[in-house]
């Protein structure tokens, strides 16, 4: 017997009635056979309700086409059902960048499976701040997810201050906040590669560090550091501006300049490390033969440079998912704790 069949006439009349003028909670109550506060309470998490009736009004509600009042029941539950995705960079970094659009879809797939939208939000100038900061008192979204913060940012403080649920991707600019964060290990990945490239028996490691106002880029240069000690070469640190191919490409060209005697690199992104292979093709440097080059993410661009890039692969999927997590934590009043997640080396061509 189908399923409708085996509904009561009188309820396949309502649920016709509901679905020709505009389905109601009353027609879900009359249909289902239940009272309209069991409904409400299904609609608001189905708490203290039967398995019988929760079924009873699912089935009712996809009878009659009836779709949940988003705003009427943020009234009730006080709650936006949406998660702002706050990036303090440039709108061009957004979609350079393969990490940002990693994190960004992730998000976006695991919050939308528990009916939780994300709002996208760019945060590099004060206007764009602002905007933020208005949103969020708006009482717009439920919490923030930080991604890629500078020190001497405001916005982490100004957040802090709003009360607003946060968890910062990556290590906080300012751990006087104590805000919870999710992280891959920067500095373990670091000193991965770095001793990678000293195994193979390459004399005069150099790098290109990444921007030192970030939390990757500091910690990155610090793990080269642990590695390499005393035996870092003079002038063989170059600091690119920002994680962009351009800065990689520049900061190479000063590194041939200052440092020419180095025969392998750790780049810390590999963005960075696409404009490093780039500037050593450029002064007619073979990699790996002349130079070895380690970069640090393992994103989609990794295996489709020239050569194909040994990398320090971050878990983006199960960073996102984590932030996620940690994030819904705290929305529902629960405490949590910062996770920083191991990183692996991912040997190709290049060293």
């Amino acid at each position: 017997m189908s399923d409708e069949a085996s509904v009561h006439p009188k309820s396949r009349g309502a649920a016709r009635r509901a679905q020709r003028r505009g389905p109601t909670m009353e027609d879900v109550a009359e249909v289902a056979g239940v009272s309209r506060g069991t409904v409400s309470r299904v609609l608001n998490g189905a708490h203290h309700v039967s398995a019988e009736s929760l079924a009873a009004v699912e089935a009712a509600m996809q009878q009659t086409g009836y779709v949940v009042n988003q705003s009427a029941r943020s009234l009730v539950t006080r709650r936006a059902d949406a998660v702002a995705f706050v990036l303090s960079e440039p709108h061009e970094r957004l979609f350079e960048d393969p990490v940002f659009d990693v994190l960004l879809r992730s998000c976006t797939q695991i919050l939308g499976e528990q009916d939780c939208s994300l709002v996208l939000m760019l945060a590099s100038t004060s206007q764009e701040r602002a905007r933020v900061m208005r949103f969020v008192r708006g009482g717009h979204v439920d919490g923030v997810l930080l991604v890629s913060t500078h020190h001497g940012d405001p916005l982490a403080a100004e957040l802090d201050e709003a009360s607003v649920p946060i968890v910062v991707c990556g290590r906080p600019p300012n751990p006087a906040l104590r805000m919870p964060y999710v992280t891959a290990d920067d500095r373990g990945g670091a000193r991965l590669i770095t001793e990678h490239l000293l195994q193979q028996g390459r004399s005069c490691i150099a790098t290109v560090a990444g921007p030192q106002d970030t939390a990757g880029g500091a910690e990155r240069l610090a793990g080269y550091r642990d590695v390499l000690g005393e035996r870092t070469p003079e002038h063989g640190i170059a600091r690119a501006r920002d994680f962009s191919i351009a800065a990689g490409h520049q900061a190479m060209t000063q590194l041939l300049t200052d440092c020419p005697q180095l025969d392998a690199v750790f780049v810390a992104s590999d963005l960075l490390a696409v404009g490093a292979l780039e500037a050593l093709a450029d002064a007619g440097r073979r990699v790996p033969e002349d130079v070895l080059v380690g970069g640090f993410d393992d994103s989609v661009i990794a295996a489709t440079t020239h050569p194909p890039l040994t990398t320090v692969r971050q878990p983006l999927d199960q960073v996102a998912a984590e932030l996620v997590e940690v994030l819904m934590q705290l929305i529902a009043g629960r405490p949590a704790s910062s996770r920083v997640l191991p990183t692996t080396l991912v040997r190709r061509r290049s060293a």
